[in-house]
């Protein structure tokens, strides 16, 4: 029995894909999705331009398809399987190896990213497995992804320096410059600004677990994504919910010396994400310049700031503390029965350390995305994202001077 060992048994069902044994020194393996992707070999190319790490790398893509592929989908599959068996062959020299895992056909009821990603990130979980080493690192990207040459050596020396992180995320910016039509540009932008935004203002609230949730720019310690019961098999938004699942785990950091490129392209193989977005903006959806209202964050932190407060209060301090909030806030916790979850919380946390602790289990990332849609717009209007941008810098800056 080795880490790994109980996962693998209850979560895997393929064979596996890679029969070739790993390399002793394997510390980092990529997983690639790869869905009717005619362009995969700029991201194999970006990765084989970059500074080669102290231990040895792996790229595995998975090209993979529905049951209900069209056969355009699936000559371009077969075409992309080609392309990179072709480009392993001829770069044996490249620092690492190069893997294709193509999987029977998915069920219309899964098939999407999140099985995908799932698939390839399993795969890794066996490779590492054979070498009981629980502290690789699996590296999440996209088949429309560059990255900075110095992509594999940071993420091997931030992962080396910071022992207590699950995982971490990678900075990110869309490749604009690739864009010669203006309203896609401006779109991207506000989608842009808006993933800035959203991260902001959650670490503006005093949220602990304020991360991005960018696929293509993750990277997550393999005990850690075993122990979180791996990835999910939802169509779309599979890295939001698995990364803010992760950050209950422990610390996610953050990876702000190296860069990914992720496509600015539209598309819309997935029901909901940046394409899918800035398709709707093309046609003429104007939403995209609008965003949560600041004010809903701000209210956030009215709750979390008191929760000290909270935890040493009586019953009857408790009740009149709670209806101290702002209305938006309170309404929303007395449709979520948040009193009787407190409670419980409260009587099963010996020190405030562990209440806290229990507390952001319960209101974490999730709950507050339920909070946010269920108060606007009733509640709160939406606002201008520069503006509320703009608010949360302004206000996020003087708050961190304050400390």
């Amino acid at each position: 029995m080795n880490f790994a060992s109980r996962y693998i048994s209850r979560n895997i069902n393929y064979p596996t894909f890679v029969s070739t044994p790993p390399a002793k020194n394997l510390g980092l393996q990529v997983v690639i999705p790869c869905y009717d992707e005619p362009d995969i070999l700029q991201a194999i190319q970006s990765l084989g331009a970059c500074q080669p790490p102290v231990q040895a790398v792996e790229v595995l893509v998975v090209v993979n398809q529905s049951e209900l592929s069209s056969p355009e989908v699936e000559r371009q599959n077969a075409q992309t399987i080609q392309a990179l068996e072709d480009w392993s062959a001829k770069n044996q020299q490249v620092f690492f190896k190069l893997h294709v895992a193509a999987p029977p056909p998915f069920r219309k009821k899964h098939a999407g990213a999140g099985l995908a990603r799932k698939t390839g990130m399993d795969e890794a979980v066996r490779r590492f497995a054979v070498l009981d080493k629980s502290d690789g690192v699996l590296i999440s990207l996209d088949a429309d992804t560059t990255v900075d040459s110095n992509y594999f050596v940071e993420i091997e020396k931030h992962f080396r320096l910071s022992e207590k992180e699950v995982g971490a995320t990678i900075r990110f910016r869309h490749r604009l410059d690739e864009l010669t039509d203006e309203a896609h540009r401006q779109g991207m932008q506000l989608y842009e600004s808006y993933l800035h935004y959203y991260k902001q203002a959650m670490a503006f609230t005093g949220f602990p677990q304020a991360i991005y949730t960018v696929g293509s720019a993750f990277a997550v310690r393999v005990d850690a994504y075993v122990k979180q019961g791996g990835m999910n098999r939802r169509q779309a938004g599979e890295d939001f919910y698995f990364l803010h699942k992760l950050a209950q785990l422990g610390p996610v950091g953050e990876i702000n010396q190296t860069c990914v490129y992720p496509s600015a392209r539209i598309s819309q193989r997935v029901p909901f994400g940046t394409g899918p977005v800035l398709k709707k903006w093309m046609e003429g959806d104007q939403s995209l310049k609008l965003t949560y209202h600041f004010k809903a964050f701000q209210h956030l932190k009215q709750l979390f700031d008191r929760l000290p407060e909270i935890y040493q209060s009586s019953d009857s301090e408790l009740a009149a503390l709670l209806r101290e909030l702002p209305l938006p806030l309170t309404t929303f916790l007395e449709s979520d029965d948040f009193e009787t979850a407190l409670q419980e919380i409260r009587s099963n946390a010996a020190r405030q350390e562990s209440f806290q602790k229990r507390f952001y289990a319960y209101f974490n990332a999730f709950k507050i995305l339920k909070f946010l849609n269920y108060a606007h717009p009733d509640f709160y209007p939406w606002q201008d994202l520069e503006e509320a941008f703009r608010q949360v810098k302004d206000l996020g800056q003087l708050h961190t001077n304050k400390q």
